[in-house]
């Protein structure tokens, strides 16, 4: 509730910011028309709380999706190759043809981080990545946000509470309490601030 996912909502422009600036990749978000938008966000990846998949399409056609609205020309050989490449990626290749109500709470949210790769963002936005799956899961999915970070070379900003997720990714972390960016540094020191407001999030 201190505006975390707000926060990078306004990085990318889905939500209009009250007063400030935001530059993402040397660009100012909040001059930007809705073309120019739609053309920094494909530079951009943006892995949502929710997964949001479409239902009604394959993994395939999800994954193809991206391709066909951002303006890139990709042959249908090149695109097959692509949905292949980024789903070996996330350890799915075989789940190509499947749907998503057939697979898992964590299949799911490596489909929705394999579908924001393939257009090969700069920078990746990831808003709560492990809410809603088990300690096994979530460690899973922290460990490949941070392969894939390396094997991509992104930067990343990732939104969370969820400490063992802070504590595996983040390599800085910026606490927000009460809508302010309240703290920062590393795990550790962070960890070992004396300050009441931050250490309660570390005992």
């Amino acid at each position: 509730g201190s505006g975390k996912s707000v926060l990078i909502k306004c990085i990318i422009g889905l939500l209009d910011a009250d007063r400030g600036g935001i530059n993402v990749l040397n660009n100012s978000v909040t001059e930007m028309n809705s073309r120019e938008l739609d053309i920094m966000r494909a530079k951009v990846g943006f892995l949502f709380q929710s997964n949001a998949l479409y239902d009604s399409m394959t993994v395939r056609e999800n994954l193809e999706f991206p391709l066909r609205r951002h303006w890139i020309q990709v042959s249908p050989g090149e695109t097959d190759k692509k949905v292949m490449e980024v789903l070996t990626n996330v350890g799915l290749a075989h789940t190509v043809d499947m749907m998503p109500a057939e697979l898992s709470g964590g299949m799911r949210k490596r489909i929705a981080l394999a579908r924001t790769l393939i257009l090969d963002p700069e920078i990746m936005l990831y808003d709560e990545p492990t809410t809603g799956l088990d300690p096994i899961t979530g460690k899973e999915i922290n460990k490949l946000i941070v392969e894939l970070g390396e094997k991509y070379n992104t930067s990343a900003i990732i939104i969370s509470h969820d400490m063992n997720c802070i504590r595996m990714t983040a390599d800085r972390i910026v606490m927000l309490i009460d809508g302010k960016c309240y703290a920062e540094g590393t795990f550790e020191e962070l960890k070992n601030n004396n300050d009441p407001k931050v250490k309660q999030f570390f005992e």
